[in-house]
C-alpha cells in the first residue's frame, strides 16, 4: 500500500483531531497544532466581526457632512478601534496563526510544530492582549488613531495605556509564532523535502517569521516607551517634556512597514497555492517566487521612511526612501507575472477559492500600482493624509490580505472540518465581496485626489455623494459576509462529507484524511516535486481527486 493510501484512509481506522478527545479542557490545554489553529481561527474571526461593526458605524456616520448618529469624540474612538482591532487582532495574526498553524505541519508531512507548548502559549498571549483591547473599549475607548501618534497619545485621557500594553503582549504572541515556524521548517522537513521542494506557502510563512522575529521587538519597545511616558511622565516623545514626536514615527514605522509584509507575504503564499491547484499545473517560476519572498522580507526593513516624506527628513533621505519604495515593488511584480503565467494554458476551474484568487490579482494590482503614486515625492506631498491613502491601504490590506485569507479559508475548509460548503452560495458571496469592496473604496481615490482629508468627522458638501457611495458599498460588503457566515456554519452540520482531496491539490496536506487524524500521518508521506500533478487523477464517483496507486517495482532476480 502506498503512503498516500495509508494516510488518506488512516482516519477511518481511528478518531480525527476533532473527536480525539472531548470537553473544554481538552481544547484549552491542547498541544495539537490543528486545534490551536481552530482556537486562533475563532478568535480572529471574532475580532473581524468586532472591527467590521466599528467600520459600518463609521461609514454610517459619514453618510452626511454633519452629525448623523454620533458625536465627534465617539467617531474618533470607533475609527481608532476599527483600525487597531483589524490590524493587531485580525490581519497580522490571521493567515499565519490560524491557517498557517493548521496546514504548515501537514505540508511538511510532520506530526506537529517544533514547540507545541510555545504554540499554545502564543494563543494565550494573543487572548490576553485581546482582553486588554476589550478593556480599553469598555473603559471609554481610544481616540488617537491606530498609530497612537504622540504627543496626542500622551496628552489624551482615553485608554491609551491599556491598549498599548495589549499591543505589547500581542507582539510576544507574534514572536513566539515566528520562532516556532522557523524551527519547524528547518528541523521537521522530511529528508527528501529539500528547500526547493517546499510548497510556496511555506516559503512565505518562513519569510514572514523572519520579519516577525526581527521587527516586532521594535514595536514592543516603542509602545513600552509610550506606556512609560504616559504613566510616569518621562520625556521620550512628548515635546512638552523634552521628547521628540518624530522619533516615535521613526520607531513605529520601522516596525509597521515590515508589518505590512507580515500581513501580505502569507497572503501571497496562499494565492500561489490557489493558482497552481485550480490551474492544475505546476507553478511557473517556482524559484523566482520563493526568492522574491525572501527579497521582500529583506527590503521591507529599508522603506519605512516613505511614510514620513512630509516630516523633517532631508531631500536626500526622501529620495533614497523613494527609490527603495519602487525597488520593493519588483519582487511583488515577479509573483504577479508568474501567477499569470501559471494560468496560461492551464486547465482552469472556477470554484470559490479560485474566484478569491482572481479577485486578489485585480484588487492587489490596483493597491500596488496606486502605491507607486505614494512612492513618488511629487505626488505623495499632494496625496498625503487624504482619502487616496485610505483607498490604497484598503486595496492592499483588504483587497490583498483579507481576500487571500477568505480564499485560503474556503480552500482548506474541507480539510479543516471535513465538510463541503455550498459552492453556489460561495460564488455568490465572493462576487458580492468583490462588488461591495470596489463600491466602497474605488471612489475614494477620486475623493482623495480632490483633497478630502482622511479621518475627518465633518466634510464639505462636494464630497457627500462619494461618502454615500462608500457607505452603500460597506453595507453590501457586510451583507456578503453575512451570507458567508450562514453557509459556512450550515456546512458544519449539513455539509456533504469532504474527500481527502476535493480540489486536486498536489501538496502533502491533501494526502491525509479530511479532517486529519490526531497525529496527521500514519507514516511519513513520500515527497517529490512541490507541485507534481502527474500522479493525480479525477474520480467522478466521489467528485474528488486521488493519487494513482503506486506500482510496485519488480522483485530482484534470485541470486545463484
Amino acid at each position: 500500500m502506498s503512503s498516500y493510501q495509508s494516510n488518506a484512509g488512516h482516519a477511518e481506522a481511528g478518531a480525527n483531531y476533532l473527536n480525539h478527545s472531548h470537553g473544554l479542557r481538552s481544547w484549552f490545554l491542547t498541544l495539537d497544532h490543528k486545534r490551536i489553529g481552530i482556537l486562533y481561527l475563532v478568535s480572529i474571526l471574532t475580532a473581524f466581526l468586532l472591527g467590521g461593526i466599528f467600520a459600518l458605524l463609521v461609514r454610517t456616520e459619514l453618510w452626511t457632512p454633519a452629525e448623523t448618529i454620533m458625536d465627534a469624540d465617539t467617531y474618533n474612538k470607533l475609527f481608532t478601534l476599527h483600525g487597531a482591532v483589524m490590524i493587531f487582532l485580525f490581519i497580522i495574526p490571521g493567515i499565519p496563526a490560524a491557517l498557517g498553524n493548521f496546514v504548515l505541519p501537514l505540508m511538511l508531512g510532520a506530526k506537529d510544530v517544533a514547540f507545541p507548548r510555545l504554540n499554545l502559549a502564543s494563543w494565550y498571549l494573543y487572548l490576553i492582549g485581546a482582553l486588554f483591547s476589550l478593556y480599553s473599549i469598555a473603559t471609554g475607548g481610544v481616540d488617537t488613531g491606530w498609530t497612537f501618534y504622540t504627543p496626542y497619545s500622551t496628552e489624551t485621557n482615553t485608554s491609551v495605556a491599556s491598549i498599548t500594553l495589549g499591543v505589547f503582549i500581542l507582539g510576544f504572541s507574534s514572536i513566539f509564532t515566528g520562532i516556532n515556524f522557523i524551527v519547524t521548517i528547518h528541523k521537521l522537513r522530511p529528508r527528501s523535502m529539500t528547500w526547493f521542494r517546499m510548497p510556496l506557502l511555506l516559503w512565505a510563512l518562513y519569510a514572514t517569521a523572519i520579519i516577525q522575529v526581527l521587527a516586532t521587538p521594535v514595536l514592543g519597545i516603542t509602545v513600552l516607551l509610550l506606556f512609560l511616558e504616559k504613566t510616569l511622565g518621562i520625556g521620550i516623545f512628548n515635546p512638552a517634556l523634552g521628547g521628540d514626536p518624530v522619533l516615535y514615527q521613526h520607531f513605529f514605522w520601522f516596525y509597521s512597514h515590515p508589518a505590512v509584509y507580515i500581513m501580505i507575504l502569507p497572503a501571497m503564499g496562499v494565492i500561489s497555492e490557489l493558482f497552481t491547484t485550480f490551474s492544475h499545473r505546476p507553478i511557473f517560476g517556482y524559484r523566482f517566487i520563493a526568492y522574491s519572498s525572501i527579497a521582500i522580507a529583506v527590503i521591507s526593513f529599508l522603506v519605512w521612511g516613505h511614510h514620513m516624506f512630509t516630516s523633517t527628513q532631508s531631500g536626500l533621505v526622501n529620495t533614497i526612501f523613494s527609490f527603495l519604495t519602487f525597488l520593493v515593488a519588483i519582487p511583488s511584480a515577479i509573483k504577479v507575472f508568474n501567477w499569470l503565467a501559471t494560468m496560461y494554458k492551464g486547465s482552469l476551474t472556477f470554484q470559490t477559492p479560485m474566484l478569491y484568487a482572481l479577485s486578489f490579482l485585480f484588487l492587489f494590482g490596483i493597491g500596488g500600482l496606486t502605491g507607486l503614486f505614494l512612492g513618488a515625492l511629487a505626488t505623495d506631498v499632494h496625496l498625503h493624509d487624504t482619502y487616496f491613502i485610505v483607498a490604497h491601504f484598503h486595496y492592499v490590506m483588504f483587497g490583498g490580505v483579507v481576500i487571500a485569507f477568505l480564499g485560503g479559508l474556503h480552500y482548506w475548509w474541507p480539510k479543516i472540518f471535513g465538510r463541503m460548503y455550498n459552492e453556489t452560495w460561495g460564488k455568490i458571496s465572493a462576487l458580492l465581496v468583490f462588488i461591495g469592496f470596489n463600491v466602497t473604496f474605488f471612489n475614494q481615490f477620486v475623493m482623495g485626489s480632490q483633497g478630502m482629508p482622511r479621518r475627518y468627522y465633518n466634510y464639505v458638501d462636494q464630497y457627500t455623494s462619494y461618502h454615500q457611495y462608500s457607505t452603500v458599498g460597506s453595507y453590501l460588503l457586510g451583507f456578503a459576509f453575512l451570507i458567508m457566515a450562514v453557509y459556512l456554519l450550515h456546512s458544519l452540520f449539513r455539509g456533504a462529507k469532504a474527500e481527502s482531496n476535493p480540489w486536486g491539490g498536489p501538496t502533502l496536506e491533501w494526502e491525509c484524511a479530511s479532517p486529519p487524524p490526531h497525529e496527521n500521518f500514519a507514516e511519513t508521506p513520500q515527497v517529490g516535486e512541490a507541485y507534481d500533478f502527474s500522479g493525480i487523477e479525477y474520480d467522478p464517483e466521489t467528485d474528488s481527486y486521488k493519487k494513482r496507486r503506486a506500482v510496485p517495482s519488480a522483485p530482484p532476480p534470485p541470486t545463484s
